[in-house]
């Protein structure tokens, strides 16, 4: 232990001793750690990102959704419904942290206020108090007045501002029934969201049982059943188990993988209520496209960074060697094995690489800094990449690790062979200076 003890102290103090020469390998490092972290850790932050804003949207990792033929396409779920859902959900083990229960009217909702209407593209009638988590991580424009009652509405930013509505006003939302009527109701507005993404933009919410009263459901009815899970990668797993055990007590539509596959089943005709189970991937497949790009670049990324890395460190490395060819064969000449050389050569490259890959984490910790203070509000629609307005990176513990391992793997592939031929030289030629 104490021998190698020293031959550990004996490699950091070369690696002090020749930091020059080494100071082109460690730029190249730090370069490409930084560059090779920056760019996954944002592209998880934007998937995180995106993934939140859609389980914030849809109310769930695992979604039942029913499609009533008779209710002028409204999706809804009535109480047999939602009793067969919430049973096959237990006994398929699903365990979900929170259920939620939301009534959707789309695209043909209006807003209107002091002769201005808007018209949303979702009217979201929710439970306030279940629903109390996902409101507290939403970012208002000003202090919501709470508690959220029956006649209360709450607004995107963007749609408020359309209308010159402030909180406290009283808005008229019109709707349709599942008769096709028309219907209205008074609300008065107690939140308003910034939200400008394609999810929030033209977006309210009101009490579900306020909505359902609206369209003549009862007032226990819903259109999706969402569950939140403790564990969001298990969520397709569970989807099969539960959708297997759900077709054997009403009609299921089949398990869908992307929206072309979701358009084409809910465009079929059937009769009734037909429950479709859908996880997040499903209503982001065309964002997962995307970011499927998105990955095509970080591995183009990774494999030039690798590529400089090796060259890097294979050109100075035997540089590096050359020069101290005299001072290996002194060390071997009074008594250091081809071992104990390679030891001490190891630790440089290792200490050296620890160092650079530090430095390059902070670095790229900057450059994400740097870019979370870049507005993004002239690209269309890149506000669902964002939280809160700003991108953020995710620094993911699984992420950071393969990263650190493909540096090293580089470094090693090139470090390695030749150090190990240098070792097991033959102490003339070594003391000769002879080329390595």
């Amino acid at each position: 232990m104490e021998k190698l003890t020293a031959l550990f102290r004996l490699g950091i103090k070369y690696l002090h001793r020749y930091r020059r020469r080494y100071g082109f390998l460690m730029a190249a490092l730090v370069f490409g750690f930084a560059v090779v972290t920056f760019i996954t850790s944002l592209k998880d932050g934007m998937y995180d990102s995106v993934y939140y804003s859609a389980q914030s949207h849809y109310a769930g990792d695992i979604v039942a959704v029913g499609h009533d033929s008779a209710t002028n396409k409204i999706n809804h779920l009535g109480v047999k419904e939602i009793s067969a859902v919430l049973e096959a959900a237990e006994e398929a083990g699903v365990n979900p942290v929170k259920t939620v229960f939301r009534t959707i009217f789309g695209e043909r909702g209006v807003v209107y206020f002091n002769g201005n209407a808007v018209m949303q593209k979702y009217v979201v009638g929710c439970d306030w108090d279940e629903e109390a988590h996902l409101f507290s991580m939403m970012d208002f424009s000003a202090p919501p007045e709470q508690p959220f009652e029956d006649d209360s509405i709450v607004l995107s930013e963007p749609v408020a501002h359309k209308l010159g509505a402030v909180i406290g006003d009283s808005v008229i939302l019109e709707v349709e029934t599942r008769r096709r009527q028309k219907n209205t109701g008074v609300f008065i507005v107690r939140g308003i969201v910034r939200d400008s993404s394609i999810f929030g933009y033209y977006k309210v919410y009101v009490s579900r049982v306020t909505l359902n009263r609206l369209l003549v459901f009862r007032d226990d009815d819903c259109s999706t059943v969402g569950f939140f899970l403790d564990n969001p990668a298990a969520a397709g797993q569970k989807r099969i188990a539960f959708h297997k055990i759900l077709s054997e007590k009403m009609e299921t539509g089949p398990l869908v993988y992307d929206r072309d596959e979701m358009s084409l089943e809910t465009a079929k005709p059937w009769r009734g209520i037909r429950v479709f189970l859908y996880t997040m991937p499903v209503f982001l497949s065309e964002i997962s496209e995307l970011l499927g790009a998105m990955n095509i670049v970080t591995y183009f990324l990774y494999g030039m960074m690798l590529l400089i890395i090796f060259v890097s460190a294979a050109v100075t490395y035997r540089l590096i060697l050359h020069e101290r060819a005299k001072e290996m064969g002194v060390m071997r000449a009074i008594g250091f094995y081809g071992g104990d050389l390679r030891l001490v050569l190891w630790t440089e490259v290792v200490a050296m690489g620890l160092m650079s890959l530090l430095a390059g984490f902070f670095l790229a910790w900057f450059l994400s800094w740097a870019v979370s203070s870049v507005s993004f509000s002239w690209f269309p629609s890149f506000e669902i990449f964002m939280k809160k307005g700003k991108l953020s990176a995710l620094y993911l513990p699984k992420t950071i690790l393969t990263n650190v391992m493909l540096i090293f793997l580089a470094l090693t592939a090139a470090v390695f062979f030749p150090s190990f031929r240098a070792s097991r030289k033959h102490l003339p030629a070594l003391l000769s200076g002879e080329p390595l």
